[in-house]
């Protein structure tokens, strides 16, 4: 009981810091939580007061559904990532700077160069196939040995079921190819199916870099990495009939499918069938179970839209970030497709505008409809929105809050929130939509979660503590996604 008095106690004084100490700000810089409060020299302590006052209602408000999953499924990518610098690396291969140029899909070392280029100058993930093996492996090579390198458990499904397995009531199946290193890397909570090992790893290459470094003529905006691999097991998405057979003996309450992306690579007339035989394994899932789809980076506007269009309605949510949800919509024509990129922080009423277009276009919006999809996890870098169809989720305000505070922590390589390591970068105002009518909302640091309702579709949006110097980007949209699933309750009154 100490505890949580001392919380409350803590959480009155940062807001009644917060809301006092900042009435003499002008309007203009007031609207920017994340500059310091005062004119004079503050003291470490103030200058973290807004963002305590985020991590301290965190603490006291998130809180585990009444249900929660026992038995998750997680399937199929899976890896050992080679996490090096990505400057460094490309250096270190005799690769001179120069302009950057998106490719679908790499065939040498200067495709590599300028893809990295293209997406660093922008401070956006990416990930890409590597066509040819053997320059591949020479560039693995090169990369294994690079001083710093790092190896570490890779492939969304991995990372998630990971994750997952943190909890130490949660059982998890991992299906995926794994090979010797991945096994012996995978929390011994995980259960992998003997048709799931392999006898070599799949190796993923991450080319991270830091906010504000440079190459050349680049300069990141913010910290991110670069993802290529010459994966045919993933490729082909091998594991996915594997795992939906292991499915009806372990009996999961929950199934997370991750891995669509690694097809692109493969060319038009295999991600074409594959495809088809993917949406047909869903469609063998039993209907009570729900079913999250973790989206990663994709170029072909073809294929996401047959993503969006056979995939989505069967499965019951899916998490994606920025990136993936202009593209969605550029794809099919949404909201906003007509924009190029994001410019800085995405504005949340043309987010908001997507995400209720895609649940329009694609979900359950009405109980007639055949669709099953009812919840979309999107996070940016600067805040999370969970966008749920009414009756079908529970605990959502808690489920966002932890996603958040998941990021919050695992950017800096912490178990917990150090508020002298973040930053709010989010504003304390903004619009639910880009269109007419819109409601203006507002942020309240001490209930660090807006809500917002357009038609049967609620909205749950949640500021991230940035971390000011991110020592690994890798894996945090697994990680949120996960931890954002396990504080999520399915409401049993209306089934899938």
């Amino acid at each position: 009981m100490w505890r949580k008095a001392s919380a409350a106690a803590l959480l009155a004084l940062a807001v009644g810091y917060f809301y006092h100490g900042r009435l003499n700000l002008p309007e203009q810089i007031s609207q920017y939580v994340s500059l310091p409060i005062f004119h004079s020299s503050p003291s470490p302590n103030i200058q973290n007061g807004v963002e305590q006052v985020i991590s301290t209602a965190w603490e006291t408000l998130i809180t585990l559904p009444t249900r929660q999953w026992s038995r998750v499924a997680v399937g199929v990518n899976a890896c050992v990532d080679v996490v090096v610098s990505g400057v460094g690396l490309l250096q270190a291969l005799a690769v001179d700077p120069g302009t950057g140029l998106d490719h679908e899909v790499l065939h040498s070392k200067d495709d590599l160069k300028e893809a990295f280029i293209h997406y660093m100058g922008r401070g956006a993930a990416a990930e890409r196939f590597f066509s040819d093996k053997e320059a591949f492996q020479w560039i693995a090579r090169a990369a294994a040995e690079y001083p710093g390198a790092k190896l570490y458990v890779g492939g969304n499904a991995a990372l998630i079921g990971q994750k997952l397995a943190s909890y130490p009531d949660l059982m998890v199946l991992l299906c995926g190819p794994v090979g010797p290193k991945l096994h012996e890397m995978l929390d011994e909570q995980i259960l992998v199916p003997p048709d799931s090992l392999q006898e070599t790893d799949e190796y993923h290459l991450i080319l991270e870099y830091k906010a504000g470094e440079q190459w050349g003529s680049t300069q990141a905006p913010q910290a991110n990495r670069f993802i290529f691999s010459h994966d045919v097991s993933n490729g082909e998405m091998s594991s996915l009939e594997t795992f939906v057979a292991s499915l009806e003996e372990f009996e999961p309450d929950l199934v997370v499918l991750s891995g669509l992306h690694m097809m692109e690579g493969q060319g038009r007339q295999l991600w074409e069938e594959r495809l088809k035989e993917a949406v047909s394994a869903i469609a063998d899932i039993h209907k009570d179970i729900p079913i999250h789809l973790e989206l990663a980076s994709l170029t072909d506007k073809d294929y996401m839209n047959s993503i969006m269009q056979e995939v989505m309605p069967i499965v019951s949510s899916i998490g994606l970030n920025e990136q993936e949800l202009l593209f969605l919509s550029q794809a099919g024509e949404g909201p906003h497709s007509d924009l190029a990129a994001w410019q800085g922080i995405p504005d949340v009423g043309q987010v908001s505008d997507i995400l209720y277009w895609v649940l329009e276009q694609h979900g359950r919006i009405e109980p007639s409809s055949e669709a099953d999809l009812t919840r979309i996890h999107f996070h940016t870098l600067a805040y999370h929105v969970l966008a749920t169809v009414d009756g079908y989720w529970g605990n959502q305000a808690a489920a966002v809050m932890a996603g958040a505070r998941v990021a919050s922590s695992q950017a800096c390589g912490l178990q917990s929130v150090d508020v002298s390591k973040v930053e709010l970068k989010v504003q304390l105002e903004f619009h639910s939509s880009h269109f007419e009518p819109r409601e203006k909302l507002t942020l309240n640091p001490a209930e660090p979660v807006t809500v917002w309702r357009r038609g049967n579709i609620t909205f749950h949006l949640t500021p991230v503590l940035v971390c000011k110097q991110p020592l690994r980007t890798v894996g945090l949209g697994d990680a949120i996604s996960a931890e954002g699933l396990v504080y999520s309750e399915l409401k049993t009154q209306q089934p899938f």
